[in-house]
C-alpha cells in the first residue's frame, strides 16, 4: 500500500487548474504580481497599476517606491499585445510625475519606447508611448536620446495618426525637440512641414496651438521657410488671420508670418503673391487690439533689414502706421511706435512720417502714463531725428523738446537714454539748442550722469556735449554740480561712455571757470592715465587733454614744459615748476593758502590792479650787483610789497573770511607800459626781440657771464621775497635777480602783452628759454628769404643775442 502510494505520487500530473481570479487589495501585492509568469495576471496587474496611478501623484510616487518602474519598463516589450498595451498605459500615466521621470532617465527606457512607435502597433500603445516621451522630452538629456535613437521619423509619421491624442502627444514631443537647432533642420528634412500645416485645420485648439508654436521654431531656418511657401503655408496662415473664429490663434500665427517674411527674398515672393497686401489690410482692419498690436509687431520685426524696409516703404506702410498712432489702445500705439522706429532707418520713410504728420502724433504720446508707450515713443523720435534736421525741427515745432527734457527725470533707463539721444540729435541747430537749454535740460542731465546704465551714460554725455557749446549752458552745468559726475565718468571702461565723456569735457573746457573746476576734480590726472593706456586712449581723450591744457596754461606748462606761440599768458598765470607724474596741480589760491615752505616760490603773473600806477617807485634791487641801477630803481615796488605784507598780517575785522585775491604787481605794470612805449616803436623785428630781451635782462639783474653764474645769488633773493611777503606765491614783477626760468617767463609775458609771438620751453635744472620765428631779409633788397627761421633769445649772458635753434651756442644755452 505504502509502495503503491509512493509510486502514484511520483507520477506527473497531466491536468491543470482552471483560471483563477486573482485580487490584490494592496499596491504591494499588485507590484509583486508584475513578476508573474502568467500573462493574464500581468495584464490585470498592469491595468490595476494604471488605475491606481491615475488617481494622483501620491500614488505614482508610492508605486515608484515599491519598485514598479523596472518591471513595467520590461513589460512594454512583452510579446503579448495586451500586456504591452496595459504596461504602456501604466508607464505613460506614471511618467507625468517628476520623480518618475528622473528614475526613467536612469533606466534608459527611451530606445524601447521608440521601438514601439511603428505604424503596425496598437493605437493605445501609440497614445501612452508618446505620452511617456512627451513627459521625458522636457529634459535636455532625454531630448538628445530621443533624437539620437531616431525618434523623429516615427513621431512625424504619427502626426497623421487617426487618434487626436497621439497627434497631440507626438506634436508636443516634436515641439520640445525643435528648441534645438539640429532637430529643427531634421524636421524639415524628414518632411515634417506638410503634416504640421495639416494640423492647423484640426478641430482641437491645443493641437493648432502646438502646430503653430512648432512652425514658429522651425521657420527660423531659411530652407524651411522656402518649403513652407511651396506648401502654400503663408496662404494658410493668412486664412487663419482672416477668420475671427480663430482669433485665439492669431498671435501665434503672426509669429510664423513674421518668420516667413524675415529675409528680403521671402518677402518679395510673398509680396508678388499678394501676401503683403493681405497683411497690410489685416493690420488696418479694426480688430481686437491685442491681435492688431501683434500684427504691427510683426511688421516691426519684418522691417529689421534695409531691403525689407524699402519694400514696405513702397507699400506706403508709413500711411498705415500714422493712422494707427491715433488708435485709442496703448498696446497698438506702443507697437506702432516700435514699427516707426524700425522703419525710420530708411531715409525716405523718415521724411514720409514728417510729411504725413506722424511726428506731432508721436510727440503727443510722450505724455501718456504708460511707461512702455513713453519708451517706444522716445525711441521712435530718436530714430526719426537721427541725421535729419527737418525732423528735428518738426519735433521742436511740436514742442516735443520740452517734454523730452522732463523725460530725463524718468525712472525708466531706456526712456531716459532715448530722450537724451533725441535731444542730442536736435541740439545741432542753434535755435533748438538754446530752447532746450532754456527749458532746464542741463540740471536734468546731472542725475543721468550718475546712472549705472551704459546707454543712459552714452546718450546723456553726448547730449551734454552738444548743449555745453553755449556759454550759459557751461555756467549752468557748473552751478548745478554736473562737472564732478562728468569727470567721474573718466573712470569708465565702457568705450562709448569714455569717448563721449571726453567729448563733453573737451567742449566744457572752453572757458576758465569750468576748466578750473574740472581740474579740481582730477580731470587732467585721469586723462593723463587714460592717454598712457593702450586700450583706453583715443583721439577724444587726447583732444580733451589738449583743450583742458589750452584753457589752463599754468597747468599745461607744469605738465608739458612748453607753451606755444599761440598760448597767450594772461593774468593769473603761475609757474609751479615741473609737475610730478600723476599728482594734481594745486590752484593758485590753494598755493597761496599754504604755510611758507623752503621750496622754490610759485611765480605769478598779474598786470591788473585796482590802483593806477602813475609814477614808478623804487624797485627792490642792488645797483652795484646788477650794473643796471638806474632802470632797476625806476621800477621798484617795495611799498607795494609792504602793503601786501601788512594786509596778510592784519587780522580780519569780521569772522567772515574775505574772498581770496591775487597780489597786485605794480612793477610788472611798469614793465608792460615800458615795453609798449619803447619796443613797438622799433620797425625791425630782430631789433624788437633784442630790445625786449635787454629790457627783461635789466629787470632781472642784468647780464651774467657763464663762468660767474654760480655767483649770481638768485636763490637767496627769492627766499627773502617769500619771507617779506609771507607767501609761497611771488609776483614776477618783484623779482630783480632772476635766473633762466624767471627771465624766460617774463619775456613770454611781455611779448604776449604787446602782441609779439614766442614760445616758452622748460629745460632741466631751472633752465628755460624762448623761441621766436621770423623771416630773414636780404640787406640789399630787404626781401624775405625763402622760409622762416627759428631762434632762441639769449636773456642771461648776452641779452638780445639771437641764437639759431640748432646751433652749438643754443645747445649750450639749453644745457648745463
Amino acid at each position: 500500500m505504502g509502495k503503491k502510494g509512493k509510486k502514484e505520487s511520483e507520477t506527473p500530473c497531466k491536468d491543470t487548474f482552471e483560471p483563477l481570479s486573482v485580487e490584490g487589495k494592496t499596491p504591494e501585492t499588485i507590484v509583486l504580481l508584475l513578476s508573474s509568469p502568467e500573462e493574464d495576471i500581468l495584464v490585470k496587474a498592469c491595468e490595476a497599476i494604471h488605475i491606481f496611478a491615475e488617481k494622483g501623484d501620491e500614488n505614482r510616487v508610492c508605486l515608484l517606491g515599491l519598485g514598479a518602474l523596472e518591471p513595467l519598463c520590461q513589460l512594454i516589450t512583452h510579446v503579448n499585445r495586451l500586456v504591452r498595451r496595459n504596461a504602456f498605459m501604466a508607464l505613460g500615466i506614471m511618467a507625468n510625475n517628476g520623480d518618475v521621470r528622473i528614475a526613467l532617465k536612469k533606466i534608459d527606457v527611451i530606445p524601447s519606447i521608440i521601438d514601439k512607435l511603428s505604424l503596425d502597433e496598437d493605437l493605445v500603445v501609440h497614445e501612452f508611448a508618446t505620452l511617456c516621451l512627451a513627459s521625458l522630452s522636457v529634459d535636455f538629456v532625454c531630448k538628445v536620446k530621443i533624437f539620437d535613437n531616431k525618434g523623429l521619423p516615427p513621431l512625424i509619421q504619427l502626426l497623421s495618426s487617426s487618434d487626436p491624442d497621439v497627434k497631440k502627444n507626438s506634436l508636443e514631443i516634436i515641439f520640445n525637440l525643435v528648441q534645438d537647432c539640429g532637430s529643427r533642420l531634421a524636421v524639415h528634412e524628414l518632411g515634417g512641414i506638410p503634416p504640421l500645416l495639416d494640423l492647423l485645420k484640426s478641430e482641437f485648439p491645443v493641437i493648432q496651438h502646438l502646430a503653430l508654436k512648432t512652425l514658429q521654431n522651425i521657420t527660423t531656418d531659411k530652407d524651411t521657410r522656402t518649403t513652407l511657401r511651396e506648401e502654400q503655408g503663408f496662404e494658410k496662415l493668412m486664412d487663419i488671420l482672416s477668420d475671427m473664429e480663430f482669433k485665439d490663434l492669431h498671435a501665434e500665427a503672426l509669429q510664423v508670418v513674421t518668420n516667413c517674411m524675415r529675409d528680403s527674398e521671402s518677402l518679395q515672393v510673398i509680396h508678388e503673391g499678394g501676401g503683403l497686401t493681405r497683411l497690410m489690410e489685416f493690420v488696418l482692419t479694426p480688430n481686437i487690439p491685442d491681435i492688431q498690436s501683434s500684427a504691427v509687431k510683426c511688421i516691426a520685426r519684418v522691417a529689421q533689414t534695409s531691403e525689407n524696409r524699402k519694400l514696405l516703404h513702397e507699400q506706403n506702410l508709413e500711411t498705415a502706421l500714422v493712422e494707427l498712432l491715433s488708435v485709442a489702445d496703448i498696446s497698438v500705439q506702443t507697437a506702432t511706435c516700435q514699427a516707426v522706429s524700425a522703419m525710420s532707418f530708411h531715409q525716405d520713410s523718415k521724411n514720409s512720417f514728417r510729411e504725413l504728420g506722424g511726428i506731432p502724433a508721436v510727440v503727443q504720446l510722450l505724455s501718456d502714463d504708460s511707461l512702455l508707450l513713453r519708451e517706444a515713443a522716445t525711441q521712435a523720435l530718436c530714430n526719426l531725428t537721427h541725421s535729419n534736421k527737418l525732423n528735428a525741427f518738426a519735433v521742436y515745432e511740436a514742442e516735443g523738446h520740452e517734454i523730452l527734457v522732463q523725460q530725463l527725470y524718468g525712472s525708466c533707463p531706456r526712456t531716459v537714454a532715448n530722450a537724451a539721444a533725441t535731444l542730442a540729435n536736435m541740439a545741432g541747430q542753434v535755435v533748438i539748442r538754446c530752447s532746450i537749454i532754456s527749458h532746464g535740460a542741463i540740471p536734468a542731465l546731472v542725475e543721468p550722469l550718475k546712472s549705472t546704465d551704459t546707454q543712459v551714460l552714452v546718450h546723456s554725455t553726448l547730449c551734454l556735449a552738444e548743449l555745453v557749446c553755449e556759454i550759459e549752458a557751461r555756467a549752468e552745468l557748473l552751478s548745478a554740480g554736473g562737472l564732478h559726475p562728468l569727470v567721474n565718468l573718466l573712470h569708465s571702461y565702457q568705450k562709448e561712455v569714455l569717448r563721449n565723456a571726453c567729448l563733453a569735457i573737451n567742449v566744457c573746457a572752453s572757458d576758465v571757470p569750468t576748466t578750473v573746476e574740472m581740474c579740481k576734480f582730477g580731470a587732467l590726472e585721469l586723462l593723463q592715465e587714460i592717454n598712457q593706456s593702450v586700450n583706453r586712449r583715443s583721439s577724444f581723450s587726447r583732444l580733451a587733454m589738449s583743450n583742458l591744457l589750452n584753457f589752463n596754461l599754468s597747468v599745461k606748462y607744469s605738465l608739458t614744459g612748453h607753451l606755444a606761440s599761440t598760448d597767450v599768458i594772461s593774468d593769473g598765470f603761475y609757474d609751479a615748476g615741473k609737475a610730478p607724474a600723476g599728482q594734481r596741480i594745486l590752484t593758485l589760491e590753494e598755493f597761496s593758502k599754504q604755510p611758507v615752505n623752503k621750496q622754490q616760490p610759485i611765480i605769478v603773473v598779474n598786470t591788473a590792479s585796482e590802483e593806477t600806477v602813475d609814477l614808478p617807485e623804487e624797485r627792490h634791487s642792488n645797483p652795484s650787483e646788477t650794473g643796471q641801477g638806474s632802470k632797476g630803481e625806476r621800477r621798484a615796488s617795495r611799498k607795494k610789497k609792504e602793503d601786501a605784507k601788512q594786509k596778510d598780517e592784519t587780522p580780519p575785522e569780521s569772522p567772515t573770511e574775505k574772498p581770496w585775491k591775487m597780489m597786485d604787481d605794480d612793477s610788472l605794470q611798469v614793465l608792460v607800459k615800458e615795453a609798449k612805449e619803447s619796443i613797438m616803436l622799433l620797425r625791425d623785428e630782430r631789433e624788437q626781440w633784442a630790445a625786449l630781451a635787454r629790457l627783461v635782462s635789466e629787470a632781472m639783474g642784468g647780464a651774467v657771464e657763464m663762468a660767474k653764474l654760480h655767483e649770481f645769488s638768485w636763490v637767496l633773493h627769492l627766499s627773502e621775497l617769500k619771507f617779506e611777503l609771507q607767501s609761497n606765491v611771488v609776483p614776477i614783477g618783484l623779482i630783480n635777480r632772476g635766473i633762466y626760468c624767471h627771465r624766460a617767463l617774463l619775456f613770454k609775458c611781455l611779448a604776449d602783452c604787446i602782441g609779439m609771438s614766442c614760445t616758452l620751453v622748460r629745460g632741466e635744472y631751472n633752465r628755460a628759454w624762448n623761441e621766436v620765428l621770423f623771416f630773414n631779409r636780404n640787406p640789399s633788397t630787404n626781401e624775405r628769404s625763402s622760409g622762416p627761421c627759428r631762434y632762441i633769445v639769449d636773456l642771461m649772458h648776452q641779452p638780445g643775442s639771437l641764437l639759431g635753434a640748432r646751433t652749438a651756442a643754443a645747445e649750450q644755452y639749453q644745457s648745463i
